[in-house]
């Protein structure tokens, strides 16, 4: 049979059968990112073809189109390079994602306790769209009905002329003046009827995550928990740590305390990524935990960058202004004391799709000083 396209396995397993029923027999079980030809449509159901040569039926949702397979395949190959905002663990096994959407394919699931690295994050409605990714043949539209002719041949009669209307009476205007006992005054106006409340739309907070064995996806943010030491987490108050970071170490006696930078927000479905961030240095004196900076009701943004590269460490956050604009901020860390040393407007990062470059103008090449006023001169002359 002919095929219809290509598309490529989404889930991290996937069974066909040989007919639309559930019941129906195992024809072949695919792998994540096996290519299948679609051969034949039926409604969401479509039936593929193995490159073995295996045929079954399967829903369409499982499928992902060949541009979708690519934009899978660079998403991972850049997040390669993005800093990590911490690493998590989960508390029950959890799928991995193509895309922040509940109905997208999972093409592989994390184990009760996995670790991964987090490294994004995205808010989404929680009901999508459930349409397939797969293009659906357009049927032609049904031809016009042919009028059908009446049966009837006799000549139909109007009805008759109306009647002439009667002549109003000759003091018609003197009895169409109201007495004043029968004025009354104007019903009230009732006042507008209040605006309908607009219904929420729930939402899902999403996180672009990184296994331990490279792969990329999305994966729910509720399960995920920070696995930064409790003897820091515990400071929370109850607000999700939306990431962490080392900020050098401190001896006391035998043990090495960290230093630690994180990020919290106090409750999710925000569109920003965290609302306070603080820094937490070991006291020799008490031996315990104090906050060295803090900063709250902020509107902050990913990626959260830290360099210890130096004697003193630094980082820098992506905080929104009051007049909209995303900022970076530069904090130095002497000691225990922090300070901004610099402010600069976040520009937004270069494009890296293919397509995208593929339709930009390429940059004219620089001319030397004597080509153009070469040119200057002859535009003089003309």
């Amino acid at each position: 049979m002919h095929s219809l396209g290509d598309a490529y396995v989404g889930p991290s397993t996937l069974t066909l059968r040989r007919e639309l029923a559930l019941k129906s027999p195992v024809s072949a079980t695919v792998k994540h990112g096996d290519k299948l030809a679609v051969i034949e449509y039926r409604h969401r159901l479509v039936r593929v073809r193995t490159q073995q040569g295996a045929e079954g039926w399967t829903d369409a949702r499982q499928l992902l189109t060949p541009q979708q397979m690519d934009e899978l395949r660079a998403m991972a190959d850049s997040a390669s390079r993005f800093p990590s905002q911490g690493s998590a663990t989960v508390f029950e096994a959890l799928n991995l994602h193509t895309e922040p959407s509940r109905t997208s394919p999972s093409f592989g699931q994390i184990p009760e306790n996995g670790k991964l690295d987090v490294i994004g994050h995205k808010l989404t409605p929680r009901v999508q769209g459930a349409e397939s990714p797969l293009p659906t043949p357009v049927k032609p539209p049904p031809p016009p009905r042919k009028r059908a002719k009446s049966k009837s041949t006799q000549t139909r009669v109007g009805p008759p002329p109306r009647p002439p209307a009667p002549q109003p009476p000759g003091d018609w205007l003197t009895l169409s003046v109201p007495k004043a006992a029968t004025l009354s005054p104007p019903p009230p106006v009732p006042p507008p009827a209040p605006d309908l409340a607009v219904k929420e739309v729930p939402m899902d907070d999403w996180n672009l995550v990184r296994t331990q064995e490279g792969k990329v996806g999305w994966v729910l943010t509720r399960p995920l928990n920070m696995a930064i030491p409790d003897e820091v987490g515990q400071y929370a108050e109850g607000h999700r740590i939306t990431s962490y970071f080392v900020l050098g170490q401190v001896r006391d006696r035998d043990a090495v305390k960290n230093n630690w930078l994180w990020t919290t927000i106090a409750k999710g479905g925000e569109p920003y990524e965290f609302d306070s961030f603080r820094v937490f240095v070991w006291s020799l004196k008490h031996h315990r935990y104090e906050t060295a900076y803090i900063e709250r009701n902020v509107v902050g943004y990913y990626p959260v960058q830290v360099s210890t590269a130096d004697s003193s460490p630094s980082f820098s956050v992506v905080l929104e202004g009051n007049d909209g604009q995303r900022y970076r901020k530069t904090y130095s860390f002497e000691g225990f004391r922090i300070r901004m040393v610099k402010r600069e407007i976040e520009r937004p990062p270069a494009k890296t799709d293919a397509r995208e470059l593929a339709h930009q103008t390429p940059p004219e090449p620089k001319r030397s000083w004597y080509a153009r006023l070469r040119d200057r001169v002859h535009r003089s002359f003309r």
